[in-house]
């Protein structure tokens, strides 16, 4: 029998860190370790009541269990249309200017297979968010990183990418606040991006979901005059809904691109199951008291757990930090991200994650999971604690 092998494009990425480690700590769980995850970005909380009555209440009923349109039904469209409005202050036409999403991480494959052809190069931030890079190099575009600077607030470096050959670029990903290392963006910030992408014919894809966690003031890349002719921008429902395991998300953009999405993804999926939609709506009209006691004042006092774990361990840390994570430069006795990572999940049985896995320039840092109640961020103190004394 001829030999099987996989296709060329897997050769190119490998397995997502997560999917080999939580194996790996499931393991040790199983062996009766009892690690506590301080890992990954997976809200612990549930959604609004309102949410799940409305759920519930659309599951009963014998006419929503068919296919949906790929488009999403129109109340869908038109309640992330009024988030917008509401917690950005920018308009969007519901029934063009709109995409829902099985999560905005497939939107990432989406607007890739959209825009990219082979040979395409993709700008991608280092540090950054993995699946960018594995992405990109699935559809055969080329990978060209730009560095963020923990001196220049994790912005790029715009100086230094003019100096660069930009005639290849058709995508540069971007993502404020920033996901690993917390920095909140800024119009102004927003405002350069345009500029740029727009100076060079370069789409800009703005990945946002934190923008709502410990965040009081959220900004939309969108807000910035003339950002539909060149931006996309990513939104979800994961974080800041505490909607993690629903995979709902949008994609934002203008007619045209969102045309060109959805040709993509029509040939893909085939619909959001309707009762989530309509629970969907029911989160996106959470109260402004839902938002400020599960998006500000949980994490806040998370994070508070969080420091201390980071100051035990001799990280630095930047206090105007935004998001879910809390992102620390470790001690240089080590020799990297992963050994001090390792050294406190095999010690102590406490997972935390190593910053080298969002590129060459998170290899100083370890990144804290707010996704943890604080009797679990204080047992895990505890442990690190008996491990360094």
């Amino acid at each position: 029998m001829k030999t099987i092998i996989s296709a060329d494009r897997l050769n190119t990425v490998e397995e997502y860190y997560f999917s080999k480690k939580l194996k790996e700590i499931a393991e040790m769980n199983a062996a009766g370790k009892n690690v506590i995850s301080l890992g990954i970005g997976s809200p612990d909380l549930p959604p609004s009541e309102e949410t799940i009555k409305a759920l519930s209440q659309s599951a009963g009923q014998s006419d929503t269990h068919g296919y949906q349109s790929h488009i999403g039904i129109p109340e869908l469209r038109k309640a992330f249309a009024s988030w917008y409005k509401r917690w950005y202050n920018v308009e969007l036409d519901s029934a063009k200017e709109i995409q829902p999403l099985i999560g905005s991480k497939e939107g990432i494959l989406h607007i890739s297979l959209a825009f990219l052809n082979p040979g395409d190069e993709v700008l991608v931030p280092n540090p950054g968010y993995p699946t960018y890079t594995s992405v990109s190099k699935m559809v055969g575009a080329s990978i060209k990183t730009y560095d963020l600077n923990e001196n220049n607030n994790w912005q790029p470096d715009f100086e230094a990418l003019e100096k660069t050959d930009l005639s290849r670029a058709k995508l540069m990903w971007v993502n404020y606040p920033n996901m690993p290392t917390g920095a909140n963006g800024s119009l102004a910030l927003f405002e350069k991006i345009v500029t740029f992408g727009k100076k060079h014919g370069i789409v800009i894809a703005h990945d946002n979901p934190y923008s709502l966690i410990l965040n009081e003031k959220p900004l939309s890349i969108m807000q910035v005059e003339g950002a539909k002719d060149i931006c996309i921008e990513l939104n979800s429902m994961s974080k800041s809904h505490n909607m993690p395991g629903w995979r709902i998300g949008l994609v934002v953009a203008n007619s045209q691109f969102i045309q060109w999405i959805l040709k993509v993804l029509s040939n893909i999926e085939s619909g959001i199951f309707k009762p989530m939609q309509l629970a969907t709506v029911a989160a996106l009209n959470n109260s402004d008291e839902w938002h400020h006691k599960n998006n500000i004042e949980v994490y806040s006092n998370r994070r508070k757990h969080a420091e201390v774990i980071m100051e035990r361990l001799d990280c630095i840390y930047d206090k105007n930090q935004v998001g879910m994570f809390l992102w620390g430069r470790i001690p240089d006795h080590y020799k990297g991200s992963e050994e001090l990572a390792d050294k406190i999940l095999y010690q102590a049985n406490v997972f935390l994650t190593p910053g080298f896995i969002f590129g060459s320039k998170g290899e100083r840092y370890i990144r804290i999971s707010l996704c943890c109640n604080e009797e679990m961020l204080k047992e895990a103190l505890e442990r690190i604690d008996k491990i360094s004394s």
